[in-house]
């Protein structure tokens, strides 16, 4: 039988997939499992069993070959995308040592003794001291190593989520490049482990070299299939594992963005807008744009920490009527919450949110928090659920506004991929508040088949990444904005919402001194 399908495995937040795509992008087959996003033995913490995922995508896979569109042996080459930032500590033998602490955990590590030396003195002079200290405080690897001493000690490698389960693939400590986003020694501009002097080295002092995994450029063959691993996934051992990158960045290219006058808007649990960059860009300064799934290129990214999680929030504390009703009419809950925004004129009657939910470093700054403003009688639910979805893309448009004004290149066009996606509602509020045409990818794993694509060029399937990208991504539904709509938009982001964090900022500020939260 000819291997002509790639297995790409795309473990999310709250769910993970199995998927099988064949060389012009088509989704062969699938098979997708819920999983629990964290457990939390305390307020604020983010944790997961390592193994949940790695017995999970196990079972993903037996059950694509339960269902028998797909036989193993027609598949050409295995590859990885998860999410980011989750970490996991393991002894010798690969087995973890805790579970892994997941990326919405919150914990922090305070008191730590600041960088010193020449770059404890440049910092203060560029003024990026409180960046640095974030950096610290918000390392995982530090909450652990202080917290949890001997567990540190026995510590062979300190992975990401995405280098243990390919560890659990191939029996080798190997991950790729594209997948190192993450409080970690890594140097963004060239894409490798960070060099002995670094100041991340100082930052994150009980990390060594020793500690990581090595590193593949996506597309690169990191390994081979245990035989193990065949045994729980019934795959052919031997078979080649290639490397992809992390979700976002797969997800860039899965929509069939390779240049900077398109942006992908991401409508995940956390929210973005990427571009891709030949060159080395800092849209926010000092905050370094991430490894795109094309190697040698840079994915500019402006995030929304805790996006789309706040339509789930709306969902769960406001919506219980619509998921009834979406469960009864047999049809999906997103149907009817689209009915409850198009009952609202664009502007929401002028009642604005501002979708700082979790503190950033610059722009929001440590102390931000949300915001809604302009209630008057005439509000009910429906026109708060509309707030959220255009607060969010109020941010997203800042950020695109940012990475204009940095690259010089004028955006011309988004595609929208993401859960958020689905929703025709926000679809048309994006182009509307963008003034731009937005675009859905011809299919919903968008992350999925960026992984895909990494597989197809790496097995010599496509000749390189433009040609994969052409052959593979095709453009779904598309959105053009309404010229009034706009106007209307256009007038609330300039006047009303660019001005609402600087107008509030020293009220969150005098917030989180009396209260403590967000801690400092």
């Amino acid at each position: 039988m000819p291997k002509e399908f790639l297995l790409a495995i795309d473990v999310g937040t709250q769910s993970l997939r199995a998927l099988v795509f064949d060389l012009e992008g088509k989704i062969v087959d699938k098979a997708q499992i819920m999983i629990e996003p964290y457990v939390s033995s305390q307020p604020g913490w983010a944790e997961q069993d390592p193994d949940l995922y790695w017995q999970t995508l196990c079972d993903a896979c037996q059950q694509l070959w339960q269902k028998g569109k797909v036989k193993p042996d027609g598949i050409a080459g295995l590859t990885l995308t998860t999410q980011r930032g989750t970490v996991v500590n393991v002894d010798k033998s690969g087995k973890p040592l805790r579970d892994a602490i997941v990326w919405l955990d919150q914990r922090r590590t305070e008191g730590l003794k600041p960088i010193g030396g020449l770059w404890g003195m440049a910092f203060r002079v560029i003024g990026m001291r409180e960046t640095i200290r974030y950096f610290q405080a918000e390392a995982e690897a530090n909450w652990i190593a202080n917290y949890q001493p001997e567990l540190w000690q026995k510590t062979h490698k300190y992975l990401l989520l995405s280098g243990y389960l390919n560890y659990k693939l191939c029996a080798e400590f190997a991950d790729s490049v594209g997948s190192q986003v993450a409080y970690i020694p890594f140097d963004y501009k060239a894409q490798q482990w960070a060099k002995s002097w670094d100041w991340k080295w100082q930052v994150l002092k009980e990390v060594s070299p020793e500690h990581l995994p090595i590193l593949y450029k996506p597309a690169e063959q990191l390994g081979e299939l245990s035989a193990e691993a065949a045994k729980l996934t019934g795959l052919p051992k031997g078979l080649p594992i290639i490397a992809a990158a992390a979700d976002k960045a797969c997800e860039v290219i899965g929509s069939g963005v390779q240049e900077p006058h398109i942006a992908c808007l991401s409508y995940g649990t956390t929210a973005t807008i990427n571009t891709t960059s030949k060159r080395y860009l800092e849209v926010i300064p000092f905050i370094p744009p991430y490894p795109s799934a094309i190697p040698g290129r840079y994915s500019l990214e402006v995030q929304v920490y805790r996006g789309y999680w706040m339509v789930n929030w709306f969902k769960r504390e406001f919506g219980f009527r619509e998921v009834q009703r979406a469960a009864e009419l047999d049809i999906s809950p997103e149907d009817l919450f689209d009915e409850l925004v198009n009952q609202v004129p664009a502007g929401s009657m002028g009642l604005m949110l501002q979708p700082y939910w979790s503190p950033g470093l610059k722009k929001p700054g440590p102390e931000a928090k949300g915001a809604v403003i302009g209630f008057g009688d005439v509000h009910t639910r429906a026109h708060l659920y509309r707030a959220i979805l255009e607060g969010l893309a109020y941010a997203l448009r800042e950020g695109a506004e940012a990475m204009q004004k940095r690259t010089g290149v004028k955006i011309t066009e988004l595609r929208v991929a993401g859960g958020g996606s689905q929703s025709n509602a926000a679809m048309q509020i994006t182009a509307d508040l963008f003034g731009l045409p937005s675009t859905k990818p011809h299919i919903y794993e968008a992350s999925g088949l960026g992984a895909a694509i990494c597989a197809a060029v790496g097995l010599g399937l496509h000749q390189d990444f433009e040609t994969a990208i052409q052959a593979m991504t095709h453009k779904g539904e598309s959105f053009e904005p309404n010229p009034q709509t706009h106007d209307i938009y256009n007038e609330l982001y300039q006047r009303v919402y660019k001005r609402m964090y600087q107008r509030l900022k020293g009220l969150y500020q005098d917030i989180r001194d009396i209260t403590g939260y967000p801690a400092k």
